[in-house]
């Protein structure tokens, strides 16, 4: 009899675990802005976790944010080989918000064809993935020094584009974080990492675009 009761739990358990709804998965794919380089408290106000809270139930938001680096596989820091992508991969994310190319824009790393090409390459590895994860392509801050060497003329002039001409190829939503955050240097106290109002801005537009019904 008491054997009966315990397999009448675990069916009910399994039966209700099974139909209640599971999170929608994000993946941040990034740099330094998405890790939260330059905020004191990145647990808490890097954009990732703050597009988690925006969103609010029912989204589960991960951080794959790796500082310096690059779309390029040929850089200082590819994020080809960082553990970040894999984490990626082991999360099974539904979305990937990809904001990459800041980094790519140094003097070292800028080759505007391996560029777009290395860009390709990682969005048809993405889409390997089991679930078809529903991939947005962010386009650049806005750079408001040399810092690191980062140029804003290769973001607006080339970087840009490149992501503008992928997206239309592949059919995939473009996230523009450049023309919100432009005229907005009080964001960037080193010129290049946004602060805490600054990464909530950044959340606000991905959670606009991906949220969007």
């Amino acid at each position: 009899m008491v054997r009966k009761a315990f397999l009448l739990l675990a069916i009910i358990y399994i039966t209700v675990s099974c139909s209640e709804p599971k999170d929608i998965r994000v993946a941040c794919i990034g740099d330094s802005i998405t890790e939260g380089a330059g905020i004191h408290w990145q647990s808490k106000y890097s954009f990732p976790v703050q597009l988690d809270s925006i969103l609010g139930p029912g989204y589960s938001v991960l951080n794959c944010g790796r500082s310096g680096a690059t779309m390029l596989k040929t850089s200082n820091l590819s994020y080809w080989i960082c553990n970040e992508f894999s984490n990626v991969f082991a999360f099974e994310p539904d979305i990937i918000v990809i904001k990459l190319g800041t980094n790519d824009s140094k003097p070292q790393n800028w080759n505007e064809e391996s560029y777009y090409n290395d860009f390709h390459g990682m969005i048809d590895t993405l889409e390997t993935i089991p679930t078809h994860p529903k991939i947005y392509l962010c386009l650049p801050v806005p750079a408001y020094n040399h810092n690191w060497g980062i140029s804003d003329s290769v973001i607006v002039n080339s970087i840009i584009p490149s992501i503008k001409k992928l997206a239309t190829e592949k059919n995939l939503g473009v996230i523009d974080l450049y023309k919100p955050l432009s005229n907005h240097p009080e964001l960037f106290p080193d010129g290049i990492h946004p602060n805490e109002a600054g990464a909530k801005l950044i959340a606000e537009e991905i959670a606009g675009a991906i949220g969007r019904k």
